[in-house]
């Protein structure tokens, strides 16, 4: 039961309350709308995303202009208050933690007593976790809309608005207690996405702005256009950073029950529990069918006073920082995504082909340099044996039975294929670390100054990749040398 959180960015206040958009103001947001649609659907801006993007962020800006309403605020401090009220009135197990400020993380769970490994920290009942099968019944308005039928993820966002919306939520003092904004890729602005250049982490994070963007403009015109009881609630309040809220809440919370009669696993937010931050670990996190609720463990031992981490699962800290809106350094899992494929000009593509087939490999497809001693994937290592192939090896693997030892470091093949390999290797190697505008020492050197938190985590986002590029540059340079 792994998910994903924020670092979240820490703010006082909260707003509870929104005025309505001007007529005019209303107008003109349709028609700037329509133009957003255009830019993040027409899959020709594909080829140049970030123009594109500039293009999306330049009409964004006058959305957010257009839409900024004035909101009346509550303390955070005080809505945690009552959020902790409310969970202990709805039969959560709590004893023994309580909510906390810890220094670069905001708010985390503190262990008020010493927790030793597997000892159970929290059960939460289903009735508090939200899910579409819990909360927003409004939603069933909407259940033929290919977007919420389709898009699990885009489904529980609109439903913490309907839910945020809603007069007498009865989820008002958890979505209180919510941060009202994060660190995912959807609040950076032009400046902070130019510190990705060089990174293969900048076209997934255009990516991300673009089909939330294109969601955004999709739904603007579904709630200005239609009457039903989802549009009746939220056509005066959808906004454009609402939107962004309800999706990096969802993004960074998100976990996945079994729904009520066990057929299927929905996607859920768990109270309290989506409070804890990460730690490299082992996954603690379950649902007991028989109790009806979410379990957690503690992963290790916590002492009292000490915050409680829990793991989020295995990711790259590339997936952490677009989904999430974080970079763990010490990320044993992380990985670098490098893009390989085999081209339709290549003589020999049929062959290469077949063979990668045979080895349950894809002719173009993302590979993981790994950090650490062995960089280099098995499935890495045969695509490279595969790609550097002449007709003759390519003939001969292609009626071998022993296929599969083309993924192993120690297997017998040409001395030119081997070579071939490691020449690829590091010419791509040192062009991806060349393609970075700063070393890694530079970057040192810029995280040690006062940074905005989005800049900083592409600066430490980029530096964390290019460890795994030098690292994996002196193993293939050692490997020449062998």
């Amino acid at each position: 039961m792994g998910r994903k959180k924020v670092h979240t960015v820490a703010k006082s206040k909260h707003s509870t309350s929104q005025k309505k958009i001007s007529s005019v103001k209303r107008n003109e947001i349709n028609i700037q709308c329509e133009k957003l649609f255009h830019l993040c659907s027409n899959s020709a801006f594909l080829v140049r995303l970030w123009d594109n993007y500039l293009e999306i962020s330049a009409v964004l800006e006058k959305v957010k202009r257009l839409e900024e309403m004035k909101t009346e605020s509550t303390k955070r401090s005080v809505a945690i208050e009552k959020f902790v009220k409310w969970l202990k009135e709805n039969d959560v197990n709590m004893n023994g933690i309580c909510i906390s400020e810890f220094p670069g993380y905001d708010l985390g769970l503190k262990a008020e007593k010493e927790y030793l490994e597997n000892q159970l920290i929290l059960e939460i009942p289903r009735k508090l976790i939200f899910s579409t099968q819990e909360a927003a019944p409004e939603l069933q308005a909407l259940q033929n809309d290919p977007m919420v039928q389709h898009m699990p993820q885009v489904a529980l966002a609109i439903a913490l608005l309907i839910e945020k919306h809603k007069g007498n939520s009865k989820w008002k003092p958890y979505i209180d207690a919510l941060p009202t904004s994060y660190c995912t890729v959807l609040y950076m602005n032009t400046n902070d996405m130019t510190e990705l250049k060089g990174s293969p982490t900048l076209e997934a994070a255009l990516k991300q702005c673009r089909n939330i963007a294109r969601q955004y403009s999709y739904f603007n015109k579904l709630f200005q256009n239609t009457q039903n009881p989802v549009s009746d609630i939220l056509r005066d309040v959808f906004t454009y950073e609402e939107y962004c809220w309800a999706v990096s809440t969802v993004m960074t919370r998100l976990n996945t029950i079994p729904n009520e009669d066990e057929t299927q696993m929905i996607h859920a937010l768990i109270p309290l529990w989506d409070m804890c931050n990460h730690e490299e670990g082992k996954i603690t996190t379950d649902f007991n069918r028989s109790t009806d609720s979410c379990e957690c463990y503690a992963m290790r031992d916590f002492k009292a006073g000490e915050q409680i981490f829990i793991y989020y699962g295995p990711r790259t800290n590339s997936d952490f920082f677009v989904h999430s809106g974080f970079v763990y350094p010490d990320n044993k899992l992380d990985g670098f995504k490098l893009r390989l494929g085999i081209s339709k000009a290549d003589s020999l593509q049929k062959e290469r082909l077949e063979l990668l087939e045979k080895l349950d490999l894809p002719s173009v497809g993302e590979f993981l340099l790994n950090p650490g001693p062995e960089p280099i994937s098995d499935t890495l290592l045969a695509f490279l044996r595969v790609f550097s192939m002449r007709k003759g090896e390519l003939d001969h693997w292609l009626e071998s039975d022993k296929v599969f030892d083309l993924k192993h470091i120690d297997c017998a093949l040409e001395t030119v294929v081997e070579e071939n390999v490691r020449k690829f290797l590091l010419a791509r190697l040192k062009l991806l670390i060349a393609n970075y505008p700063t070393s890694q020492e530079e970057d040192a050197e810029i995280l040690k100054t006062t940074l905005p938190q989005l800049k900083k985590l592409a600066i430490l986002l980029r530096q964390t990749e290019k460890k795994i590029l030098q690292n994996a540059l002196d193993y293939v340079e050692q490997w020449i040398k062998a």
